[in-house]
């Protein structure tokens, strides 16, 4: 039987591949001169750093498009609040990585209601939907894509007919 995973993962090394761009673009920024700003990935957190919070803000931004580019959905980005003492301002940014249990629920509540005849399961950190023919497959990635679908990095992987 056809089937697919549906999962939600970013690729660590192109994420550590935008934290080191964004920190070269904030060196070379001229609003940013003479201001120690850096970002520093460890596991699955960016820590930000500023003097002030509305450059934590500027900073988001630059972050959230050279993922954009390096192709890493920016939901999965959580954003922390700043933490603000007297001259640094700091803020971290948590990378999501697999599904958790209530939004796993909720995808597969999500498929269930669209009444196709497919099965859908939670396996740990994905779920699996399978189903007779191709097209019912194809009909919930375009759902799970679409509006109606929850706002998650998903991909799916593991396509097998």
């Amino acid at each position: 039987m056809p089937s697919f995973d549906i999962v939600s993962e970013f690729d660590r090394h192109e994420a550590q591949n935008a934290v080191d761009q964004a920190n070269r673009e904030v060196q070379g920024r001229f609003d940013f001169r003479g201001v120690d700003a850096s970002f520093e990935l460890n596991d699955e957190v960016v820590a930000l750093t500023a003097e002030v919070d509305f450059q934590l803000q500027q900073m988001l931004d630059v972050l959230r498009n050279k993922l954009i580019a390096r192709s890493i959905d920016p939901r999965t980005m959580d954003i922390q609040d700043p933490e603000l003492s007297g001259v640094k301002a700091r803020q971290n940014v948590k990378l999501k990585q697999g599904l958790e249990q209530k939004e796993a629920k909720d995808i597969v509540k999500l498929i269930k209601d669209t009444k196709l005849k497919v099965q859908a399961q939670i396996q740990g950190d994905k779920v699996r939907v399978t189903g007779k023919k191709r097209d019912d497959l194809q009909s919930v990635m375009a759902l799970l894509r679409g509006e109606q679908g929850p706002e998650l990095a998903l991909q799916f992987d593991n396509f097998r007919d």
